[in-house]
């Protein structure tokens, strides 16, 4: 059954929230270009709507509105219901991770009169899409004596940008008879950063590198930042530039991290736009590492959530570990990640029946995995019907959609994680052209019918 185009419904007042919303969530593309800055602007965001830190509440009740910031990493927030925690909560949970590269830990050398900052890629990429870009450098350097450095080079219009070379297509004929996946490889995407020698007779050294002992004296004077502390940095290597509209009439927006960063902030206009007091307990989830498997201290396996859901209801004056069971296994939950925006120059990869299109509305995925089925959470049918009334009762429009053919589809998100608690999960998230890809592009009217989706389920699921 073919769904309407979103932008058919839309009476002038819709129009003009609609644009507001794209606004905003350009700004905060721009200002969340990692995870961290991610975590840091949507705690701003929070503290600016009466959030306040769980960790320095001392008591819990309806009403109350608290963030939790996980290592500068995730992120979560709790509207607190009326009903008790065991009755279950409303969860929308997204990751705020994006495919990119990342600055190794003994990065920088000379080669050929130029400094380079050696990478190893994080995600999925199709690396050949990274070279001849303008990047720029994002990131944190700890200090032994527990400093932190903030990095962010190549976003202001008078910063320099860096960038990944390519053969010039006059000797490529060796390169361009690769398949794609090796046009580019992984130990070739180094990031050129200099290529002015320092002048100096003070060391020997400098002599024999000196490109990169220029590059070392920009860090020191502008940053503190001696070598050895590339040992304890986190720098990652993003596309350079701002957010854009997209399209000559408007309609869309490219930018970096729409993956899943757009299902991100729908969640957070979604959770501030809430009632003071709603019927269940509302919870925000912003996780890190779903791009390589939720992994590590910060992703979706490990623990925070849980544990945080135990001091909320610890907070409240009524845990215990059954009961703590007792909510997770009732609650319900929107997984909000992106899916593959159905495209014309490639119809070959998309079953048209089952794909999300661009304008369409907000798209749920009862299932992701590969081939079979395979590392999905497949949604029940009862928990969709409850959905479906939901969405309908509240006027958002929404498609459903596969990500792909079955034989050629693949992917995951973090809903499989949390159904292992027993509760109900579905995919639910925004259309994306260019997945994965420096630059991507959605409809303002997927985000803005997201947000509707994202509240009227967070108000009225049971």
């Amino acid at each position: 059954m073919e769904r309407k185009n979103a932008w058919k419904t839309y009476g002038d007042d819709d129009l003009n929230a609609l644009e507001l919303l794209a606004k905003r969530y350009r700004g905060f593309l721009d200002a969340g270009k990692t995870e961290r800055e991610c975590v840091r602007e949507a705690v701003r965001l929070a503290r600016a709507r009466g959030f306040e830190d769980m960790r320095a509440a001392k008591t819990a009740g309806p009403g109350d509105r608290f963030y939790l910031n996980w290592m500068g990493k995730a992120m979560l927030l709790f509207v607190v219901g009326r009903a008790p925690l065991t009755e279950g909560m409303n969860i929308v949970g997204a990751h705020i991770d994006s495919p990119r590269m990342d600055v190794k830990q003994n990065p920088l050398y000379e080669d050929g009169d130029l400094a380079y900052l050696d990478t190893h890629y994080y995600g999925g990429i199709k690396k050949y899409q990274w070279v001849t870009l303008p990047l720029a450098l994002h990131g944190v350097v700890a200090k032994k004596d527990g400093t932190l450095i903030d990095i962010v080079i190549g976003e202001d219009a008078d910063d320099p940008v860096v960038g990944v070379s390519d053969l010039l297509i006059h000797l490529a004929g060796e390169q361009m008879a690769k398949k794609a996946s090796v046009v580019i490889e992984g130990e070739q995407l180094n990031v050129i950063v200099g290529g002015r020698p320092l002048v100096s007779d003070d060391d020997d050294e400098d002599e024999k590198k000196p490109v990169k002992a220029a590059i070392l004296r920009i860090l020191k004077e502008k940053y503190d930042f001696e070598e050895e502390d590339f040992l304890s940095a986190e720098i990652e290597v993003v596309p350079a530039g701002r957010a854009r509209d997209f399209g000559l009439d408007r309609s869309m927006i490219i930018g970096y991290g729409h993956d899943d960063r757009v299902c991100a902030y729908a969640e957070l206009e979604a959770v501030f736009d809430l009632p003071e007091v709603p019927e269940h307990t509302c919870v925000c989830l912003l996780s890190d590492k779903e791009e390589i498997g939720s992994v590590g201290a910060t992703g979706m396996q490990a623990r925070y959530f849980e544990n945080a859901v135990a001091e909320l209801m610890a907070l409240t004056g009524d845990y215990s570990e059954l009961k703590l069971r007792r909510a997770l296994a009732a609650s319900r939950m929107l997984s909000c990640d992106v899916s593959a925006a159905f495209d014309p120059n490639f119809p070959s990869g998309f079953e048209k029946k089952n794909a999300a299109f661009l304008g369409r509305g907000v798209c749920f995925n009862k299932f992701t995995g590969s081939r079979g089925k395979a590392g999905s959470n497949d949604a029940n049918a009862e928990f969709i019907g409850r959905l479906r009334r939901v969405m309908d009762d509240n006027g958002v429009s929404f498609q459903t959609a596969e990500l792909g053919k079955v034989d050629v589809g693949g992917g995951g998100t973090i809903a499989y994680i949390c159904a292992l608690y027993g509760m109900e999960v579905i995919d639910s998230g925004v259309a994306v052209l260019s997945m994965h890809a420096p630059w991507e592009i959605i409809n303002k009217a997927d985000l803005y019918e997201a947000v509707k989706a994202y509240r009227a389920f967070l108000v009225d699921c049971d």
